[in-house]
């Protein structure tokens, strides 16, 4: 429950600041700013559109050297690139045909959000999980944040997990006493 609490908590919190933000009035944007943004939102939905082809060296060939992944925030981050790429090799033989659609980009300082929704069906196993054969839905922002040299220096990003293995058929786990 916390992990949905939390998410709906981070959507309005995002969705308040894009709404806030000046991006969307009459304040003027400099040349420099106008295109490190657009720059910065191709990388980000380059990154999205690799994965959904599921060329993950190329997904991650613009992060930087010292990124880190935190996911949904349920985990402890991760800064290893190369096992995060095993790991995602590995859901995409166990989803083999994940994907996000309606992506959208909306980018402010240092920061590009992709909201979109993913579907996979699990086909295989998954680390500890049995492959049920049935397909999920889930909506999701997935958040950078870049580097001045148009490097990504994290990923955050708020899908349910919890409602991807709910569609899934995937036993929740027990609570630890």
């Amino acid at each position: 429950m916390k992990k949905i609490i939390f998410g709906a908590a981070a959507v309005a919190v995002l969705f308040l600041s894009a709404c806030n933000s000046k991006t969307g009035t009459t304040a003027k944007t400099d040349d420099s700013t106008a295109t490190t943004l657009a720059k910065n939102k191709q990388t980000a939905l380059n990154s999205d559109l690799a994965f959904n082809k599921g060329d993950i060296d190329a997904a991650y060939k613009d992060y930087a050297a010292d990124f880190v992944e935190y996911g949904d925030g349920t985990s402890k981050p991760r800064k290893n690139i190369d096992s995060l790429k095993i790991d995602n090799k590995a859901f995409l033989v166990a989803f083999p045909d994940a994907k996000g659609e309606k992506l959208h980009a909306v980018a402010e300082g240092d920061t590009v959000m992709i909201t979109g929704v993913w579907t996979g069906t699990f086909k295989k196993d998954y680390r500890k999980m049995k492959a049920t054969g049935k397909s999920f839905k889930s909506p999701d922002v997935d958040i950078f944040t870049f580097n001045k040299d148009g490097k990504i220096t994290s990923h955050s990003n708020i899908q349910s997990y919890i409602l991807a293995l709910y569609q899934l058929g995937v036993p929740m786990p027990a609570k630890k006493k």
